[in-house]
C-alpha cells in the first residue's frame, strides 16, 4: 500500500457516512477491521461486534475519525448481511448474475429479487446483535461530533 492509498495518513481523501462505501476498499482499516467481522452464529457474531466496537472507541480515542467511521460501517454490514442471509437462504437476494457492465457495484441491476424463505433465527438474531452495536456507536456524541467536522473540512 502506498501512502498515497492510506485513508489514515490521508483523511482528506475519505467521505464519511456514506452506508457501506469503501468498506472493502479503503486501507488500512480494512486490513485491521474485515479480520473482526463474523456472522455465523450468534457467538461469533457477539464477539465480532464486540470487537469492532472496542476498535470504533480505540480510534476515537486517537482521534481517528475515519477510522471510527470505517468501524461503525463494519457493524452496519454485520447488520446488513445477516438480514439477507435470514431473509434469503444462502444469502443470494437477486436472480441471475451481474451484468459485465455492473460488476463491483451494488444493487439490483434489473435482476428481480428472489422470494424470501423462512426466516433464519440464528441470522436473524446476528442482525439484532449488530444492529445494537451500530445503533449503540451512532449515539457518541464525540463521534457525532468528529464526523460533522470531518465533513465540514473535507465535504
Amino acid at each position: 500500500m502506498s501512502e498515497s492509498d492510506d485513508a489514515r495518513a490521508h483523511p482528506e481523501t475519505y467521505r464519511v457516512a456514506r452506508g457501506e462505501q469503501g468498506v472493502l476498499t479503503v486501507q488500512p482499516y480494512k486490513g485491521e477491521l474485515l479480520p473482526l467481522w463474523r456472522f455465523a452464529t450468534p457467538d461469533k457474531a457477539r464477539e465480532s461486534a464486540a470487537a469492532i466496537t472496542e476498535r470504533f472507541h480505540a480510534y476515537l480515542e486517537a482521534g481517528d475519525v475515519v477510522g471510527a467511521d470505517m468501524a461503525r460501517k463494519y457493524l452496519q454490514m454485520g447488520f446488513t448481511r445477516s438480514r439477507r442471509y435470514a431473509n434469503h437462504p444462502g444469502g443470494k437476494k437477486y436472480d441471475g448474475p451481474v451484468p459485465d457492465d455492473r460488476k463491483g457495484q451494488s444493487g439490483s441491476h434489473g435482476r428481480a429479487e428472489l422470494p424470501r424463505g423462512p426466516e433464519d433465527p440464528v441470522k436473524a438474531e446476528c442482525a439484532r446483535i449488530f444492529k445494537a452495536a451500530w445503533d449503540a456507536v451512532e449515539q457518541v456524541e464525540d463521534y457525532t461530533r468528529a464526523r460533522e467536522e470531518h465533513r465540514r473540512r473535507f465535504g
